[in-house]
């Protein structure tokens, strides 16, 4: 079985891949000829797994690269990978990579500006007037009046923070360490944390899912905002503590909330977030990379281990990006 051709296997537990098989195969066929590419399903046979050499996966089943021999990358179909690391019998040294997009982060960009455009300009309270008939007019203030905070300032934030800085809004933006962006005024580490909160009109969360992050959105966390602050998590749904939301909404201490991601996807129909006055429900389509782009990044990271070089794009996975 080692003789056989090295196979590129599509696999995820909780979504259909199918549809990315043949952008793997042009792909293939142009970057890395010979590589046969593979759709995982739950009778997939074992036979038919000893020659996969990378996985292009989405929550891949638990326990399934241990039992791969020759197995040289495991790649996230996204951007984020804790999906991946999840599994606590990774081989220890096994590369995990991650998709780097610019139009993603441009894409990011333009549903972040929506956002602060859509609670800038009131349209949150217009909709309400508009259901009761109402006719009155918002005052009208300058985008720099303003401030949207920016929650992790890697590539994708970076970009979200550039984007709100050039159409005039206040951006702050906050990571865990230091960083620089024109036009932006950043802070860094725990203790920037509550001052970096406190006079925000908007916070964005952009931030990848480590166990720092994990729960982070909790009730002390929306105290330190400011009353009739709007949250918008675009990072992960592990890190929001749903009841702690609920009790800012409420309360009337939290304006709104935005939702793109959550801790289970598809979010379920009885879910109550569906129906909590408040919040903004989209399902996680903020940004996405083309098939094209992911294809592209995995069949040339699949070429690069087979001949012994690193694969571009690869997280830390102490760190968790």
């Amino acid at each position: 079985m080692n003789d056989a051709a090295p196979t590129l296997l599509l696999c995820s537990e909780t979504d259909d891949l199918s549809g990315l098989c043949g952008e793997f195969e042009r792909a293939a066929a142009r970057a890395c000829p010979g590589l046969r590419v593979l759709c995982w399903t739950p009778d997939t046979a074992t036979t038919e797994l000893q020659s996969v050499v990378a996985i292009a996966g989405w929550f891949v089943p638990l326990g399934l690269p241990a039992r791969l021999p020759r197995l040289r990358l495991l790649a996230s179909i996204g951007a984020g990978v804790e999906h991946l690391l999840r599994d606590p019998d990774l081989p220890p040294d096994l590369p995990v990579t991650r998709i780097v997009d610019p139009a993603q982060a441009r894409g990011m960009a333009e549903y972040v500006l929506w956002a602060a455009l859509h609670f800038h300009r009131d349209l949150d309270r217009l909709l309400a007037q508009q259901t009761r008939r109402e006719w009155r007019m918002p005052a009208q203030r300058p985008a720099s009046a303003y401030r949207v905070g920016i929650m992790g300032l890697g590539a994708m934030g970076a970009e979200v923070a550039r984007t709100l800085a050039a159409h005039g809004f206040d951006v702050h933006g906050w990571s865990r360490r230091p960083a620089t962006l024109p036009g932006v005024t950043t802070w860094a580490g725990p203790e920037a944390m509550c001052p970096f909160l406190a006079e925000l009109d908007m916070v964005v969360s952009l931030l990848p899912l480590t166990p720092e992050t994990r729960g982070l959105f909790n009730a002390d966390w929306f105290a330190a905002l400011k009353p009739g602050a709007v949250f918008v998590n675009c990072g992960r749904g592990e890190q929001l503590v749903v009841p702690a939301l609920q009790d800012a909404l409420r309360s009337g201490h939290l304006r709104s909330a935005v939702l793109d991601v959550f801790e289970h996807e598809p979010l379920p129909a009885d879910d109550p977030l569906w129906a909590e006055p408040g919040v903004l429900i989209t399902p996680h389509m903020a940004s996405s990379a083309s098939a094209e782009v992911i294809a592209g990044q995995i069949v040339e990271n699949t070429a690069r281990v087979l001949v012994g070089q690193a694969p571009l794009h690869a997280v830390d996975r102490q760190r968790g990006y």
